[in-house]
């Protein structure tokens, strides 16, 4: 008896959630397609002026037990000023994936990125001299993104390519590849 309430809640909290990101998205004037999958809370952050769109059939998981490796933060999406586009393909899935954008991040079509993975356009501290401006993101189709994966600025990802756990991409990765490392580097080529 315990045991079905307990389960009861869980259900009861994960219908909130789902209605919570859907009214957000709506607050946020965020373009979404159908079958948009939540488990857990999405955090939004939309500049003004900005755009964000996602396709059909995502997934987003933000809730510690949806991925079994280990998510340490939900999922969150942000633009930081008022020409950023994020877009986000169909069929895609992302795992406590952070996604930053100042200037443009494009995720192409059944793109999967494992737990809490980092894509950003952008080194975060624009007013000191050391860095530099932010430069969009490519992510072509079918790439994989291991867990931890961190894609930085100005950096293109091709077709089919497998990008290995805990590696930091910056620059471009091939079409049909395994790469990994920091920095990722590629290892061999994938026979499609």
């Amino acid at each position: 008896m315990l045991i079905r309430k307990f389960y009861n809640a869980i259900y009861i909290l994960e219908k909130y959630y789902y209605k919570y990101n859907y009214i957000f998205i709506w607050l946020w004037d965020i373009e979404v397609g159908n079958s948009i999958n939540f488990y857990g809370k999405l955090q939004i952050n939309k500049c003004r002026l900005s755009h964000i769109s996602i396709g059909n059939d995502c997934t987003f998981r933000s809730k510690k037990t949806s991925n079994w490796i280990g998510i340490n933060r939900p999922c969150m999406i942000s633009t930081h000023s008022p020409d950023a586009k994020i877009k986000i393909g169909n069929n895609c899935g992302f795992s406590g994936t952070v996604i930053g954008c100042f200037k443009g991040v494009y995720i192409a079509d059944n793109v999967r990125c494992g737990a809490n993975t980092l894509i950003t356009d952008s080194d975060w501290h624009l007013e000191d001299p050391r860095s530099s401006i932010p430069k969009e993101v490519y992510i072509e189709e079918n790439v994989w993104l291991g867990v931890n994966s961190v894609i930085l600025k100005g950096v293109k990802i091709g077709k089919n390519a497998l990008i290995g756990a805990n590696s930091v991409v910056v620059s471009d990765i091939p079409a049909n590849v395994i790469a990994a490392g920091n920095p990722c580097k590629v290892i061999r080529n994938i026979d499609f």
